[in-house]
């Protein structure tokens, strides 16, 4: 391997840099073309040793040219995990005559599961994550299912150690605590219990990480014998499962870019012959709710959340007899985009986008219709947990970029009360302000940027910005946007920053044609339009800026700096898809048939044109041009595969003189500096695991943005 980096020939990974008094040089990767003329296809298997050393050297270049920022960083660190609560709780909710929540220990980085008797009792714990994580040896600890059984004696709950989205599935009796003798390894999320707590449904996944199975499995039998439910084999499409309130049926989802098919199961009889409510129609895309009581003279009924004939969404109305047939229930307001409608007997509640915020639509059976929603910029309301179809009241939570999330039990009748309040230690969350702003675009779309500040912070043209962007599968970039806002923005905002959180089309801010004009053929206007976002905050707003997204969000930072480096004075590219035609040219990886109806398909020529003209592996800037780069990526993802962020990097080192090292090598943020920190232990596509952890993860980043910005 002493090949791997012609500049720098030595012996082990960690030895392929060269230390000298004032700088350290990068690795550069060997070009070594393949039939495809690609000199960066061998950059593929972290397992293959040459791709693993490479992996090695570029983390050990990071670290060593972050560690003038290392005093910064624990700082930044320190004040973040100070704002943590020492003991930590989540929302209680109800659930089969118990009362259920999450709960933190001093010193722990992970939670436990607790419940107590809803008529009064002792507390317990069902299961203690930390000691999970203690006694896995791992760095990374995540949980999928923590399901309990209706008759609340079995906890079907699993655990990803590794980073790699695969869980183990075990059951715990609740009477014993012990695990019973059946483990079930290679499971994915989603599951159900059968009505009689007999049997719990998983979701398998095939070679290319695709869920695409429903199995079932009895308790107290081998898991070889579990039995084989549902499987398909349309590979644009992944199976999603879960039962219904009511607890008559298991929903199981395959979804697809814009279409679906659901199925349903009886939990009272998983004999019977599955419900396919409608056939899957790559035009058609529907949602379904059991609601007993709901159907013509009160009888039992699906509702429906369907775009046919509805571009934003309406609900329909059918019976489980006739499933395919769909009648009128709450017709489409063409200004109002539904998500969800959540039956409970007592009323609906309908998750819907309007304004460019998430509301709560209550429809109660008996009364006026009324919506709860954020008074807060950028501020949005979503259901809470909520497991009782007779509930007298539901979980609602409220929260926005200025406030820590709010728990509210909120009756039909429209009474609310304050059930839990997220702790928030140290900040004075009346020094900060929000405030959204839409930016005009040439053919007419105004893109919202929501602003966070200090009240102390002018928006004159003279404070700094980080600015974040997602724009893609019509998600939304809300405060539940998987980020502890709280425990790591002040550190910005204290500093005089500027927190930005542009909502690019692509996206589902502003519904769903805010997707449809940002993906497929219209993919361009993601990236003009946070560069438009950008443009208008250097235009007398913000001083300069340093941009931020993970994923797809990584992909729009890698757009950027390929379409409009001079905007900006660094960009963090978080697990970016950035090698566009290449992962979409192979059907065999993770995603890739699932995505073809987002992106487009590379082997149709004129699809594949437009992939072309925006990845940014074929789009690099001019050298002279180049902001300062970080780049992440990790060797157990499997959304966005290390290979490229690997590859890409590579490529921006060949084309660079000074290959990534940057005008200045004793700093880590100066123009032109392309860092990768590459993750080759436990860790995951969204980051480390751990609530401290976490936290000092943001702390690295957000060192590094304030060097960018002059403030390190």
């Amino acid at each position: 391997m002493t090949d791997l980096f012609p500049v720098c020939p030595v012996k082990t990974p960690l030895d392929r840099m060269i230390y000298g008094p004032d700088m350290v040089l990068p690795p550069v990767a060997p070009a070594r073309a393949d039939e495809t003329g690609d000199p960066y296809s061998w950059i593929a298997d972290p397992e293959v040793p040459d791709v693993l050393a490479l992996l090695d050297a570029e983390r050990a270049y990071y670290d060593a040219r972050v560690a003038p920022l290392a005093a910064l960083r624990d700082e930044l660190a320190a004040e973040m995990v100070g704002r943590l609560p020492v003991q930590e709780s989540s929302a209680p909710w109800t659930q089969g005559g118990f009362v259920y929540r999450r709960e933190t220990l001093p010193g722990a980085e992970y939670d436990r599961l607790l419940r107590r008797p809803a008529a009064g009792g002792d507390e317990e714990v069902l299961l203690d994550l930390q000691s999970v994580h203690d006694m896995g040896g791992t760095t990374y600890t995540r949980d999928g299912q923590l399901e309990v059984s209706p008759d609340g004696r079995t906890l079907a709950w699993s655990v990803d150690l590794e980073g790699d989205e695969l869980y183990t599935l075990r059951f715990r009796s609740l009477g014993t605590g012990d695990d019973l003798d059946e483990v079930i390894p290679g499971t994915y999320y989603g599951g159900a219990w059968s009505a009689d707590s007999s049997t719990f449904l998983y979701v398998r996944c095939d070679h290319a990480m695709r869920p695409y199975q429903v199995w079932a499995h009895v308790l107290g039998t081998p898991v070889s014998e579990d039995r084989l439910l549902l499987e398909d084999l349309d590979e644009r499409m992944e199976w999603d499962l879960g039962s219904t309130r009511s607890g008559r049926y298991a929903v199981a989802t395959l979804l697809g870019r814009g279409f679906t098919e659901v199925t349903l199961l009886d939990l009272h009889d998983l004999a019977a012959a599955p419900i396919v409510v409608r056939p899957r129609d790559v035009a058609i895309e529907y949602h379904v709710e059991h609601a007993p009581g709901y159907g013509p003279d009160g009888a039992d009924a699906l509702l429906v959340v369907t775009d046919l004939g509805a571009p934003e969404f309406r609900v329909a109305q059918a019976v489980p007899s006739d499933p395919a047939v769909w009648a009128p229930f709450l017709d489409e307001d063409p200004a109002v985009r539904v998500l969800d409608v959540a039956a409970f007997a007592r009323g609906l509640v309908l998750t819907v986008r309007h304004g460019g915020a998430q509301k709560l639509r209550f429809v109660p059976r008996e009364g006026a219709p009324f919506e709860i929603a954020s008074d807060v910029a950028g501020g949005m309301a979503r259901l809470g947990v909520n497991v009782e179809w007779d509930a007298d009241s539901v979980l609602l939570e409220l929260e926005d970029f200025t406030r820590p999330a709010v728990t509210y039990a909120v009756g039909f009748d429209g009474s609310r009360t304050e059930v839990h309040r997220r702790e928030v230690v140290g900040v004075d969350l009346d020094a900060y302000v929000a405030e959204r702003r839409l930016v005009l675009r040439p053919d007419g779309a105004e893109v919202p940027v929501v602003l966070v500040r200090h009240r102390s912070t002018p928006l004159d043209g003279s404070a700094p910005c980080v600015l974040y962007g997602y724009g893609s599968y019509e998600a939304c970039c809300d405060p539940d946007w998987g980020t502890d806002w709280w425990r790591s923005l002040p550190s910005l905002l204290d500093r005089g920053v500027v927190f930005a959180m542009g909502h690019p089309r692509g996206g589902g801010e502003m519904g769903r044609r805010w997707w449809t004009d940002g993906h497929l053929a219209t993919k361009a206007n993601t990236f003009d339009d946070q560069a438009a976002v950008a443009a208008y905050l250097r235009d007398g707003v913000v001083s300069s800026i340093v941009s931020r997204g993970i994923s797809a969000g990584g992909l729009l930072q890698g757009a950027l700096y390929g379409r409009a480096p001079r905007l900006f004075a660094g960009l963090v590219a978080e697990v970016p898809f950035v090698d566009v035609v290449a992962t979409m040219l192979d059907d065999s990886l993770p995603l890739t048939a699932q995505e073809w109806l987002e992106w487009g398909d590379p082997r149709i020529p004129e699809q594949r044109a437009w992939l072309s003209s925006w990845s940014p592996i074929e789009n690099l800037p001019d050298v002279a041009d180049r902001p300062a780069l970080l780049v992440t990526g990790a060797v157990h993802d499997v959304r966005v595969l290390v290979r490229e962020p690997a590859r890409w990097v590579s490529r921006l080192r060949a084309s660079d003189p000074a290959q990534g090292q940057g005008d200045d090598a004793s700093s880590p943020a100066s123009p032109r500096t392309v860092l990768f920190r590459a993750e080759t232990g436990a860790g995951a596509h969204g980051g480390p695991s751990g609530r401290a952890t976490e936290l000092e993860y943001e702390a690295e980043v957000y060192a590094w943005a304030l060097a960018c910005l002059g403030l390190a």
